[in-house]
């Protein structure tokens, strides 16, 4: 259970290359027996797939044709033109659908003004930690976010549009 829990800590300083020694060989002798700290390494393996996929440098995107887009909406408008003849509108208050709905919404904004004058905000039960991490693509960065138990990491990768 020690072992493991030494382990799980250097797990992702063993992948990289980082441990020497006695620390590397005690790290790939429990590796080679545990199952839990080998699908621990992996999913690290299969995280860090992910962020070198999303942090390579975009593939070239060609250019969409833009051609026919405006002479296809000045057809369109020309054509709804010719198909339905403009009716003379009618004063907001004289539709009985908007005079309905308008009610609706008076009521219910009045119901929740009355309803409760004080509300409570909630409350996190565990903080949420965060840290950042500069990356290899230029103008990327990493934000991870974790509760303390770490039972639940979120990795977010920001600046890759440019």
């Amino acid at each position: 259970m020690l072992t493991c829990y030494r382990t799980r800590k250097r797990i992702g300083a063993y992948l990289d290359g980082a441990l020497e020694g006695p620390r590397a060989e005690s790290a790939a002798r429990h590796l080679a027996a545990c199952t839990a700290c080998q699908q621990e390494a992996e999913g690290l393996r299969r995280m860090r797939a992910l962020l070198q996929q999303a942090l390579s440098p975009a593939r070239h995107v060609p250019e969409p044709d833009w051609t026919g887009f405006w002479p296809g909406i000045v057809r369109g408008i020309e054509q709804a033109k010719r198909r339905a003849p403009v009716r003379a509108l009618q004063p907001a208050w004289r539709r009985p659908r908007w005079a309905i709905g308008g009610a609706l919404v008076a009521a219910f904004l009045v119901s929740m003004m009355l309803w409760e004058s004080d509300p409570v905000l909630p409350v996190l039960e565990a903080p949420v930690v965060v840290n950042s991490a500069n990356s290899d693509h230029p103008g990327a960065s990493l934000m991870v976010y974790h509760t303390p138990e770490r039972d639940m990491t979120v990795v977010w990768v920001f600046g890759l549009d440019d």
